[in-house]
């Protein structure tokens, strides 16, 4: 047979190349997805070949399990309440005012959500911990300070808000910044007050977007794994760390497995809202509105309500950062550049088998790889699900979702089960391990492409087709140009998440591809304060690195996309 010519594909149904390319993210998730969790369910709940309810019945019979469902919904639900009420206000900031610094800030903001969780963890317990900076400070002046073990849920609620504070800024602010005023200017001219406006018009239209980041920051809070683990300790138990201490302490894989089915269908249906109410708020693409949107503070209280919020952003978000950076220089003498420099060196009694420099060397190698395959991947599912009224698009959209919110213990033990003989025999390639980063960044492009290709208005593409264009044509000038900015966001997302992610790679690295996270975790599990000085060290370099790579989108890159 001959080879198919360009001319020829040009003439097949735009619906039917559409649906050949959404095929490679398909089997993709086929592939490394589902093929895993299929694996764990059947070795876990089908033991013998057939089904096994015990136990299921089990779980909903046991106090004890009552007890990790409860916790683990209550902390989610209130750690969301707690963002909305601290974010949305910032949100606002951020959407309506210009000031000096917006773009640095912003960059600021955003970094704390693209932190290992057991770096944020860690940040936490260095600041307000026994051994942190407050309790230091307040010890010194003869006060006695510190969080007990059963007060660490004050210290999880804060370490969820730190975290997932720039989800709400960038949903909910980057709706109200695109948000037209026309109904709120004709309002005031009708003599509506400031409260009216935002009680009859402003807030009903946001209320969409305010769910959307509510349901995702309850999605985070849901699953959320190091910092339970961390700050928690053993008295405060989620079904993510269950599914942990289930698997990996006990081995005991049905109770694991079964946790993980009820985690999945769960955080399925709350994606499938989810993506309901992001559709909502996809609006028309009118930059000319946004600027005349953003202006300087003009009042009082608008001057007042900007340095609230931008002095509560550099307290609440920057006090963690900071004790991090300032632990990773106060050695035992003072002020001390030592633990970086003990990050080059490999001693005889070292627990790894490369430097700690090597460590690094591998995230940015793997992050790489993972960027290129995430962005690949993620622009074939998003340009499909951006489809106006497509079901097969409304059902895809939360399955595409789903890696986002799944446990990465239950991924890393389906990875070790599934792809550790033919035909996927992976477990000795280094391909592995970018392969589970892929999986974890997958739905961060998505989300990020998806808004701005929604944007883009039909008629631009139609008179692109009228005038000769063919749909490659159609694709790189008017397209590309409008979502360029957004493919820059997704492709610094999926840098990040690679270079963070703990979990699934904690199973799937092997010794000489150690990444930047698991070394900090090498390094906080063993005694001794140059561990924990490195610790610091290396989190305060992957603190860096996100810092640098977000503040390169907001200086390059002005836009108000902020999406997820």
């Amino acid at each position: 047979m001959g080879c198919i010519s360009f001319e020829r594909l040009k003439v097949l149904p735009r619906s039917f190349l559409s649906c050949l390319l959404l095929l490679l993210p398909l089997v993709f998730l086929a592939l490394f997805y589902f093929y895993p969790l299929t694996e764990i369910f059947l070795l876990s709940l089908m033991p013998e070949g057939q089904w096994q309810s015990a136990v299921f019945r089990r779980i909903f019979h046991s106090a004890y399990y009552g007890r990790i469902l409860w916790f683990t919904f209550w902390q989610a639900a209130l750690s969301t309440v707690l963002t909305l009420v601290l974010a949305l206000p910032g949100a606002f900031v951020f959407a309506r005012f210009r000031f000096p610094g917006k773009k640095l800030l912003n960059a600021f903001v955003t970094v704390p959500f693209v932190l290992p969780t057991v770096v944020v963890a860690a940040a936490f317990d260095s600041l307000l911990g026994s051994e942190g900076l407050i309790t230091s400070f307040v010890s010194l002046r003869g006060f006695s300070f510190a969080i007990s073990p059963g007060q660490g849920i004050w210290l999880i609620l804060a370490a969820h808000v730190f975290y997932n504070y720039s989800v709400v800024i960038r949903i909910a602010g980057g709706f109200w910044a695109q948000m037209e005023n026309s109904l709120a200017d004709a309002a005031r001219m009708l003599g509506a007050s400031p409260f009216t406006v935002f009680r009859k018009i402003t807030f009903p239209l946001l209320g969409p977007s305010i769910l959307a980041s509510g349901l995702l920051v309850f999605v985070f809070c849901f699953s959320s794994f190091g910092v339970i683990l961390i700050l928690g300790g053993p008295g405060f138990s989620t079904i993510e760390t269950e599914i942990y201490r289930q698997a990996v302490h006990l081995f005991n894989l049905p109770v694991a497995a079964a946790l993980s089915l009820l985690q999945i269908v769960f955080t399925f249906a709350l994606m499938r809202i989810y993506t309901g109410f992001q559709r909502k708020i996809s609006v028309s693409l009118h930059p000319e509105s946004q600027s005349r949107a953003v202006r300087k503070p003009s009042s009082l209280s608008e001057k007042i309500m900007l340095g609230a919020n931008v002095t509560f952003m550099f307290l609440f978000l920057g006090c963690p950062l900071l004790s991090l950076l300032l632990r990773s220089l106060l050695a035992e003498k003072g002020f001390s550049l030592a633990y970086y420099t003990a990050l080059f060196q490999n001693e005889n009694e070292s627990i790894f088998f490369i430097p700690p420099v090597q460590a690094v060397l591998n995230s940015l190698g793997f992050a790489g790889i993972t960027l290129i395959m995430a962005l690949v991947l993620g622009s074939l599912a998003a340009v499909f699900l951006a489809k106006p009224e497509s079901r097969l698009a409304s059902f895809l959209d939360p399955i595409f979702m789903l890696p986002l919110s799944t446990s990465a213990v239950t991924l890393g033990f389906g990875f070790i089960l599934a792809l550790d003989r033919p035909p996927l025999n992976l477990r000795t390639s280094l391909m592995l391990v970018p392969i589970a980063h892929t999986l974890a960044a997958f739905p961060f492009v998505v989300r990020s492409l998806l808004p701005a290709l929604r944007s883009i208005p039909r008629n631009l593409r139609e008179a692109a087709s009228v005038l000769g264009a063919n749909p490659w044509q159609v694709w790189r000038t008017v397209d590309l140009p409008i979502i360029g900015r957004a493919l820059l966001v997704a492709a610094v997302f999926a840098f990040t998440v690679s270079l963070g992610e703990f979990g699934a790679t904690a199973f799937t690295a092997r010794p000489h591809t150690a990444t930047m996270p698991l070394a900090i975790y090498r390094f906080l599990g063993q005694p001794g304060a140059m561990n924990y000085g490195q610790a610091v060290a290396m989190s305060s370099l992957l603190m860096l690195v996100t810092a640098a790579g977000f503040f390169c989108i907001e200086k390059f890159q002005p836009g108000r996309h902020r999406e997820f």
